[in-house]
């Protein structure tokens, strides 16, 4: 299934490289004249991370033994130099380990140099077969004239020597001096079509009958090797049946197999915004159809979980307009295929392959109402001016980790979550226990229960499978009689009485941690302060805070405070806690309200 959508994706798109095609980031050029001197070296970087992409020919599957890309390559096989060439790392060690590090030097170099031999011996295989191009007769005049040493000689005179020497593991090309095309991009001089393929058979991605491939292209991914491939064959592993080998094994044509891989170097692209990154697990994600309606939802997708940045003049527009096109496919009102997939695929760094770790395939209806769930369970009372988002992934992160570093956040974590949000399932108990290990730990600090840690208690809270506790609403709930919930509460009232009356809060970082699991041992003291706080208040206000303590006191239990609350109802205390506190600041809340800022 997911080669099958990967495929599909290919000609859905419409605008990826074609058969034999691929595009690549090429660094630098060598501009040469057509008898092959060396003019100048032409930087085509567009910053530090990203270069010029070119259309050259597909790039070979390399294992131990050196194998050359047509006209372009990094600077080993197209120079034989390396980055251990220019090294100076060994004149820091003793003697004994600087003959070692020397060996390895010579090691490295005499390996550079096979790689070169290759690429230019590929070149003159390209010459043969056009003997009339002058682009190749110039790069074969090159190699000719100029030996490693001499290659080094010229390039260390030209004036970008110095930026193309931090970094020789870039790919480089040439171009003819006047030329506006590189000579890799130039498809007349590629090699001449031959019999490729020994195997025929019954491709399994198309149920075509076709050429099948021994081995498949290399897709690498972040934290992975440059070799890494999507589907490998280990030979003489166990896996070999019926006297198969390699690809016959698991038959897939040379059409799909190009289509599929294109497909997924194309959604893995740094720059693209149809995958995410958690942790060392990278995700892509598409949708079966191209459309409009698609293209919104995939950049939604990426506004949750990329990690994008927030815009400063609104700051919840993304995460706002994803709520949007979520809401408008599930109600309807913007028409989708009854038949419009989803998929998202999870990839991981596996030695010399790649390990697929997660694949959810679901219709576009379904997918989106997994999102607007995850929206309605995290959605919960904002007072804030700025309104910042708390829905994404990265903001949730950042709730549960010290001072926002989301670098910091438990392993596995942000993964479990990101499943949770798109399979509508339960939130994972580490992200619930994370939150409440971070207010707890915060107590000294102005406000430990943040809207983002509120949101996520709520939402986890909402989600266990629990008939007995009320569900949290967003706001606060005066019918809501949880213990837990009523404490939260209760202390919320009993802190900003001293607000009030003294102008700070201590007993917050006093009582709260001790209050929200042990309420019996805490809750009659803390009440007794309240008392002589409340003594400094004007007497309107002083009502107004007794016949909020009333009703709140009035639904707890007869026995009395509870000895202690379970961990759930921790969480629902500190709900409770946040809803009181917001309901004290909300300009909307009611006439009471209105009384608190006239007596101000």
């Amino acid at each position: 299934m997911i080669l099958k959508a990967l495929y599909d994706y290919y000609y859905r798109s419409g605008d990826l490289a074609p058969a034999g095609i691929e595009i690549k980031e090429i660094a630098f050029l060598i501009v040469i004249d057509k008898d092959g001197n060396f003019i100048r070296l032409e930087d085509r970087r567009i910053d530090k991370k990203n270069c010029s992409k070119y259309p050259v020919a597909k790039g070979v599957s390399r294992s131990s033994a050196p194998v050359a890309n047509i006209l372009w390559d990094n600077c080993a096989y197209v120079l034989g130099l390396s980055d251990v060439d220019f090294s100076d790392a060994g004149a820091a060690l003793d003697e004994e380990k600087r003959n070692e590090w020397e060996k390895e030097v010579k090691k490295v170099q005499s390996k550079n140099l096979k790689c070169n031999s290759v690429f230019v011996a590929q070149i003159e295989k390209l010459y043969e077969e056009h003997s009339e191009s002058v682009e190749l007769r110039a790069s074969h005049l090159f190699y000719e004239r100029y030996n490693k040493d001499q290659i080094l000689e010229v390039l260390q005179q030209d004036i970008k020597w110095q930026d193309f020497s931090k970094n020789l593991t870039r790919n480089i090309s040439f171009m003819m001096e006047g030329d506006t095309e590189i000579i890799a991009e130039k498809r007349h001089l590629f090699p001449k079509e031959k019999e490729k393929y020994s195997n025929k058979g019954l491709c399994l991605i198309t149920g075509d009958f076709g050429e099948i491939v021994e081995i498949t292209s290399a897709t690498p991914i972040l934290g992975g090797q440059a070799t890494g491939k999507l589907v490998a064959f280990q030979v003489n592993s166990g896996y070999d049946s019926y006297g198969r080998s390699k690809g016959g094994n698991a038959p897939i044509s040379a059409d799909a197999e190009f289509c599929y891989t294109t497909a997924l170097k194309n959604l893995l692209d740094k720059e693209s915004r149809n995958k995410f990154n958690i942790g060392s697990r990278t995700f892509a994600f598409w949708a079966s159809s191209d459309n409009e309606v698609t293209k919104e939802v995939e950049e939604s997708v990426f506004s949750l979980f990329g990690f994008v940045e927030e815009t400063k003049d609104d700051p919840n527009a993304r995460i706002e307009q994803a709520r949007k096109v979520f809401h408008a496919i599930y109600s309807g009102s913007l028409n989708t295929d009854l038949d419009s997939r989803f998929y998202i695929l999870g990839l991981a760094p596996n030695a010399a392959r790649i390990a697929v770790v997660y694949w959810n395939e679901c219709t576009l209806k379904s997918f989106a109402g997994s999102i607007l769930k995850h929206f309605e369970d995290m959605d919960i009372v904002d007072t804030r001016k700025d309104g910042r988002p708390f829905f994404g992934l990265r903001a949730m992160m950042s709730a549960v980790t010290l001072r926002g570093k989301v670098a910091d956040v438990q392993p596995n974590l942000p993964e479990t979550v990101m499943k949770s949000m798109l399979q509508g399932i339960p939130y994972p108990y580490t992200l619930f226990n994370a939150c409440i290990n971070r207010i707890r730990a915060e107590q000294d600090e102005n406000q430990s229960v943040t809207i983002g840690r509120a949101a996520i208690l709520k939402a986890y809270l909402n989600r266990l499978s629990n008939d007995i506790n009320k569900k949290i609403e967003v706001m606060i709930d005066k019918e809501n009689s949880n213990q837990g919930y009523l404490c939260g509460r209760l202390f919320a009232v009993l802190e900003r009485i001293q607000e009030r009356a003294n102008g700070v809060s201590t007993i917050r970082s006093r009582y709260m941690n001790a209050a929200s699991a042990t309420p019996i041992a805490v809750f009659p003291t803390i009440l007794n302060l309240s008392v002589h706080h409340a003594e400094k208040l004007d007497k309107g206000v002083q009502i107004w805070f007794e016949q909020i303590k009333s009703e709140i006191v009035d639904k707890i239990m007869a026995e009395g405070f509870p000895c202690h609350l379970s961990l759930p109802d921790q969480g629902r205390f500190f709900v409770g806690y946040y809803h009181q506190r917001q309901c004290f600041f909300t300009k909307k809340d009611d006439a009471i309200n209105e009384l608190e800022n006239n007596v101000e």
